[in-house]
Formats: structure tokens, C-alpha cells, sequence
């Protein structure tokens, strides 16, 4: 299904499909929610009415713009995800304390770290511990 949402240039409704918008209104737009919109845009042009080429090249400008921002945000994601594992990986060997599910800290000692995940977990004693539930390190051999 699409939803009519108005043109840039033109300001003549066209067809987008609400799957490709990223946010919960139309003001976030994918890039090929943005794409597809320009697209449909030139297709229904009023042909002795040509789009401005100043428009076009403007919007164009804009496509490129939301890709970058795009590409971006899965470098950052992926740089965050590494340095999760790199932070997991880095506690085997250390005393760490914890929150437990009950709210009370746990000291326990870091046998292994899981990094396959896209959250690391620790093995705590018999225990698998997000990483974000660590509170503190104690240097290696503190009881």
C-alpha cells in the first residue's frame, strides 16, 4: 500500500510506499523512500513544465546527503559493536562486580567472553552477564 505524500519541487501529491520510511512520521525519509519520491516526481511532470534543473540538482545533492548519513550511522553501529567485543574481550581474566537479576552486586571472576553476539555476555562462575551489567573491575588477582 502507499500513502500520498507531496512533492518538493512540484507540490503534487505522489505514492510512496510507507514501508521504506525509517520514522514514525514522513519527516524521516530513507533514502529510497527519497529516491522513489523523485522519481515518481519526474515521471509525472507536467511535460511543458519541465522540473527546474536547479531543483533537480538540489534534490540530488539531498539523495547523496541522506546516503551518506546513512552509510554513517552502519560504520557507527559497526565501530560500537566492535568496540562491545573488544570491551568484553578485554575483562577475561579480571574480578568484576555486577548487578544480579535481584538487584544485589556480585563479585565474580571472568572466565570467557561470547562476542558473537550483537550483545557480548560474560561467563561469570556458571553465569552468563550482559556486559552492561558490570559495574565495576577489580585489577587481576583481587579478591
Amino acid at each position: 500500500m502507499t500513502q500520498p505524500v507531496s512533492s518538493v519541487a512540484t507540490g503534487m501529491p505522489v505514492a510512496v510506499n510507507p514501508a521504506i520510511v525509517t520514522g514514525a512520521d514522513n519527516a524521516t525519509l530513507s533514502s529510497k523512500a527519497f529516491l522513489q519520491l523523485l522519481v515518481a516526481q519526474l515521471k509525472y511532470q507536467d511535460p511543458s513544465k519541465p522540473m527546474d534543473t536547479g531543483a533537480f540538482m538540489n534534490q540530488t545533492a539531498t539523495l547523496t546527503q541522506v546516503q551518506a548519513s546513512e552509510q554513517n550511522a552502519q560504520v557507527n553501529l559497526d565501530m560500537l559493536s566492535a568496540q562491545h567485543a573488544q570491551n568484553a574481550s578485554s575483562l577475561v581474566g579480571h574480578t568484576v562486580r555486577y548487578a544480579a537479576p535481584d538487584g544485589n552486586l556480585v563479585t565474580g571472576y571472568v572466565s570467557a567472553a561470547t562476542i558473537s553476539t550483537a550483545k557480548p555476555t560474560l561467563k561469570i562462575g556458571t553465569v552468563d552477564v550482559d556486559l552492561s551489567q558490570i559495574q565495576q573491575v577489580l585489577a587481576p588477582g583481587t579478591p
